[in-house]
């Protein structure tokens, strides 16, 4: 593929967990998280991104939203468990994603708040429609996500270099 071409980013937060007694990286979904698990990623199919790669955090909230998420989507794309995105700042993440490889045209991005909702506000140099306007109304819940398309290659990806195309919650 041309870095010419469009990329797209999705960044995808993980459903709602619970809590038991367990470490915060082992919590799992919640009833209501497994739910809005499936129904984010029929909305992620909704869209048409034909994902060439996924890129998941090691918790065990962000893999059991993915594997729920991804059987709504018309295929399966590779999928990369990545420690790294646990507990990473929007800079962690940039450098995560400038690694990766030119002929990924379409990647989700699945992790956490605040890194994600942090990142989605760094990269969107500008935004279609009202998109902006309701991320930053209803912050980055539980199983939202937002996409973002930029031009140039992956080690281009920078600060405010791409546009907000769309942003989708539970709720919305």
């Amino acid at each position: 593929m041309s870095v010419a071409e469009p990329r797209r980013i999705v960044l995808f937060r993980h459903a709602k967990a619970d809590w038991p007694e367990v470490t915060d990286h082992e919590r799992p979904l919640a009833e209501r998280g497994r739910t809005d698990a499936a129904v984010a990623g029929r909305r992620l199919a909704d869209t048409g991104i034909p994902f060439d790669l996924a890129l998941c955090s090691t918790a065990t909230r962000t893999r059991e939203t993915w594997k729920l998420a991804v059987h709504e989507l018309p295929h399966r794309p590779k999928t990369v468990y990545e420690e790294r995105i646990y507990d990473a700042s929007p800079g962690e993440l940039i450098a995560l994603l400038n690694e990766t490889p030119d002929d990924a045209r379409d990647v989700v991005l699945i992790g956490h708040n605040p890194g994600i909702q942090g990142l989605a506000d760094v990269l969107a140099g500008t935004a279609e429609g009202d998109a902006r306007e309701r991320m930053n109304r209803r912050g980055f819940p539980a199983a939202a996500f937002a996409v973002l398309s930029f031009d140039g290659s992956w080690k281009s990806l920078e600060p405010s270099v791409a546009k907000l195309t769309d942003y989708w919650a539970p709720s919305e």
